[in-house]
């Protein structure tokens, strides 16, 4: 049997934080829409965690011997739920050797340590095991004996290592569903359509593969207008009128041959993507004719990942949270209202389905592009009441975070198309001590934020972890995690 994910296997899999699925999939349905013969997007293969289990079980103090079986039923089940994984290994420390144990690892994606008993003596040789460098998930139930004590070490020591201590079995789902981010943005490739704009770290294509893994391809925007010229134009008036024309609430001022020459432009991004097998683009030639407003919104729609003004700061933060949780990201222009106590967000590119690929559309309205008057936007009603998360991964080694729920939303001919307002801890706070004073560069390094539908403060920590960089609360005084 094959160890690759077969495309209707990937259209079983749930998208639990399942952003690559989605990406796969919308790449490859993008292609065979458009009847092209070139090859096709690539199978992911699944990632392999290789799981180990510490401690003895029965007698005194010890976990029940059943919950091993438990444990190991529950695993194959979360893979199947998850769609792109595999566990491997299973071995038990103690009989089996640590060191031996750890060889095997690592030749893994990942880690998974499940330590069911256990004091002193067992917890410091486990050592060998994150020493291996691959990202870890080490879960602890309460009842495990004292040895927890000892797994703060491997945080401070700089391990790629999630340590979890909970009874709460979905909160290791979650942990796993964490362990793919590493492997899946080494399989990563971002167009960069212009020059980047971000901080320093992350404009530097070297030191993006060296800390996240992933890779930066330079590509022309005369390639993608003259692929664009060749998209058949029957085919963008349907997909124009299947998408944007016939699911819009109104059009206000845009023409139809303008939105449909947008949506030849966005299935020629598309195509270009499939050929260089690119999850992402980001792009500083967006504000061009025709804009990119309508085809970023479609990307971040499919699961992809679709950053203006090329924002690359945004675009890894986008990509990280895509293959974290499953959402897309809204990159935005925020103010702060201490009257509120609160953020505004406004852009002109937004994803309809901020839920997630598999999420119902949010109703929309297709204008133009506020600062230039032309172009295709979309105003985008988001969901009052929804918990959202504000996030910004700076220098590739902070996440600025900031969470909070929409409150409000608003049409102010003052912004961009999609407005809505965010409720924030400490609105002064957050005015006064913008970017924790961990940013620097220009005016848009300086004001861009993403937003993504839910609360994922606490998960973007273990997030860290994995990846290597820290995370600060913005607006919210320092604390420990």
């Amino acid at each position: 049997m094959s160890n690759r994910i077969s495309r209707r296997d990937m259209m079983k899999a749930t998208a639990v934080g399942g952003a690559a699925l989605a990406a796969h999939l919308a790449a490859v349905s993008a292609a065979e829409a458009q009847g092209e013969a070139e090859e096709p997007w690539p199978e992911l293969p699944p990632v392999r965690i290789h799981k180990v289990y510490v401690g003895r079980t029965g007698g005194y103090m010890a976990r029940p011997t059943a919950e091993k079986a438990k444990l190991d039923k529950h695993l194959e089940e979360l893979a199947k739920k998850l769609g792109d994984v595999e566990f491997v290994g299973g071995e038990t420390i103690p009989p089996d050797g640590t060191a031996e144990v750890a060889a095997k690892a690592a030749k893994a994606d990942a880690m998974l340590v499940i330590y069911l008993s256990g004091h002193g003596g067992a917890a410091p040789v486990l050592g060998k095991l994150f020493e291996t460098g691959k990202p870890a998930v080490l879960f602890f139930q309460p009842f495990g004996g004292h040895g927890w004590m000892y797994f703060q070490r491997w945080r401070k020591e700089g391990r790629k290592v999630v340590l979890l201590s909970t009874s709460d079995w979905s909160d290791l789902d979650r942990a796993v569903g964490l362990l793919r981010v590493p492997t899946r943005m080494a399989q990563t490739r971002i167009l960069a359509v212009g020059p980047l704009r971000g901080t320093k770290a992350a404009c530097t294509a070297e030191e993006v593969k060296k800390k996240l893994g992933a890779e930066i391809l330079p590509v022309p925007n005369s390639r993608i207008l003259e692929v664009a010229r060749g998209i058949d134009i029957k085919l963008a008036e349907a997909e124009a009128q299947r998408y944007w024309i016939g699911q819009a609430q109104k059009i206000v001022e845009p023409k139809i041959p303008e939105i449909i020459e947008s949506v030849r432009y966005s299935l020629a991004v598309r195509k270009v993507m499939i050929q260089e097998k690119a999850w992402a683009i980001a792009s500083s030639r967006c504000m061009g004719n025709p804009r990119g407003c309508l085809t970023f919104s479609k990307l971040n729609d499919d699961g992809l990942v679709g950053a203006c003004e090329g924002d690359i700061d945004s675009t890894l933060t986008m990509l990280l949270f895509g293959y974290a949780f499953g959402v897309p990201g809204f990159i935005t222009d925020p103010v702060i209202d201490t009257a509120k106590n609160a953020m505004i967000h406004f852009h002109c590119t937004c994803a309809t389905k901020m839920d997630g690929r598999r999420g119902k559309r949010l109703p929309f309205v297709i204008r133009n592009q506020t600062d230039t008057g032309g172009g295709v936007a979309l105003q985008v009603a988001n969901r009052i009441g929804q918990a959202v998360t504000c996030a910004k991964l700076v220098n590739l080694d902070t996440m600025l975070v900031c969470p909070g729920k929409i409150i409000e939303t608003s049409t102010s001919p003052l912004a961009c198309r999609t407005q809505f307002t965010q409720s924030v801890a400490d609105a002064r706070r957050l005015f006064l001590h913008w970017g924790t004073d961990v940013i620097q560069g220009g005016v848009m390094t300086l004001l861009h934020r993403v937003v993504f539908y839910g609360d994922y403060a606490r998960r973007a920590e273990d997030l860290g972890a994995l990846m290597g960089f820290k995370v600060l609360e913005e607006g919210c005084p320092p604390r420990t995690t």
